[in-house]
Order: C-alpha cells, then sequence, then structure tokens
C-alpha cells in the first residue's frame, strides 16, 4: 500500500482534489450552508459551502479555537438571520465573506477557505 507523505502541516489526503463536484448550486439555500464529510482510509476533510448575497464560499470545517466541526447540526453554519457564522460550540461569530472571527475566544482569527467555485450550475472543489 502506498501512502502519501507531505511535510505540509495542513496537509490533508482525504481533501477532495480539484474538480470534485460537491453538489449542485440550486441545493444550498439563499443564504444556506451545506456541510461535506471526505474519508481517506483514516484520514477526514470536512468543509461546508455557504450561499450568501450572490457569492459562494467555502470554508474547512474546523473552529481555530477549539479545533471541532462549527455545525451544530446538518448543514447549520449561519446564524438565524444569516449575517454571520457560527461555532456552535462556544458562540464564536465569523464574518461569512472573509470567516475573520469578530466575536468570541478565537476573535481576530480566521476560518481556513476551502476554494470553490461555481461551473455549469454546479459548486466544484476549485
Amino acid at each position: 500500500m502506498t501512502r502519501l507523505v507531505s511535510h505540509d502541516p495542513t496537509f490533508n489526503p482525504a481533501r477532495p482534489p480539484s474538480g470534485t463536484v460537491l453538489c449542485a448550486l440550486s441545493d444550498v439555500a439563499e443564504p444556506g450552508a451545506k456541510g461535506f464529510i471526505f474519508r481517506q482510509d483514516e484520514a477526514l476533510f470536512s468543509g461546508f459551502i455557504l450561499r450568501r448575497g450572490g457569492q459562494t464560499l467555502g470554508y474547512v470545517d474546523r473552529c481555530p479555537h477549539a479545533g471541532w466541526p462549527l455545525s451544530g447540526g446538518p448543514d447549520r453554519y449561519l446564524t438565524r438571520d444569516g449575517n454571520h457564522i457560527l461555532c456552535a460550540g462556544h458562540g464564536a461569530l465569523f464574518t461569512p465573506e472573509t470567516g475573520l472571527c469578530t466575536s468570541g475566544p478565537c476573535a481576530g482569527r480566521s476560518l481556513s477557505p476551502w476554494t470553490v467555485e461555481v461551473q455549469d450550475g454546479m459548486v466544484v472543489v476549485k
């Protein structure tokens, strides 16, 4: 069995490669979000996409403060008003357009981006 080895601490073999189709854009409400989990052997990658204000953005589903997933339930990443990304673990708020934490124990830190784009009505890993 061949194992991928990398000296990059952010390397994750379960992270889906460029060109991976995630879903139809119409599967995500505006505003709204959708989470994804990928597995390769023992490695897991969790990410989510969100639609807000005509933009489609992606982030790694990992709190920069505690390292746990942000969502409190399936596809529940945004506050009720859709104005912020919420960490359900401790209530931190993040700006959707930048991933910057504006409130909570990780204020000033940011979510890690997961670059996605819309191609022919489908959300695709870039």
